[in-house]
């Protein structure tokens, strides 16, 4: 008889092998769009900011809609305040291609300093364990990636987020394409 956990990798596995094409065919588009993102960076960064953009000026638009919708609330004004700030970032990030790219690199770089310091943090609890040592790495590496965004600023706005965005799509994409041979055994 299988313990639970046996069962559950079994279960995962059957749902992989029955969608195995399409997770094939999702990870070689990811692995492309990932090529591509890094080959011509500046363009995704560009594409990655303008729809973000375009996500501020959806998400302010329908506050807006509902500030109006709701003047009798007594913070109807605030909720319509914070809509016209979504929308307002909306317009700086959809429709100036280069000027938000390095607010948002900056902001990349602060998460990348805040992440690195607390998984530093946490490799330093884990210090008499097996293995902490990987955690001391990954916070040092992801410190240095944050170090070296905002003292490269504003050079590394041009490259960094499309650059980045590369390699998580085609991470992603090699490990859709592995899981769907995977499922083929």
């Amino acid at each position: 008889m299988q313990n639970p956990e046996q069962m559950t990798k079994d279960d995962i596995m059957d749902a992989v092998r029955k969608f195995r094409t399409q997770f094939r065919n999702v990870g070689y588009l990811l692995i492309a769009l990932g090529v591509l993102a890094i080959l011509f960076p500046l363009l995704f960064s560009i594409a990655a900011k303008t729809l973000l953009g375009w996500i501020f000026l959806a998400t302010g638009a329908a506050m807006l809609y509902h500030a109006f919708q709701s003047k009798e609330w007594q913070s109807a004004i605030w909720s319509g305040l914070i809509a016209v700030m979504h929308i307002a970032l909306g317009v700086y990030l959809g429709f100036f291609a280069l000027t938000g790219l390095i607010g948002l690199t900056f902001l990349v770089g602060v998460i990348f300093l805040l992440q690195g310091g607390v998984e530093a943090m946490i490799a330093l609890q884990h210090r008499p364990k097996k293995g902490w040592g990987w955690l001391a790495f990954n916070g040092a590496a992801t410190l240095a990636m944050g170090i070296l965004l905002i003292a490269g600023l504003p050079s590394t706005a041009l490259w960094a987020i499309g650059l980045l965005l590369g390699i998580n799509f085609l991470t992603s994409g090699i490990a859709f394409v592995g899981l769907a041979r995977a499922s083929d055994v």
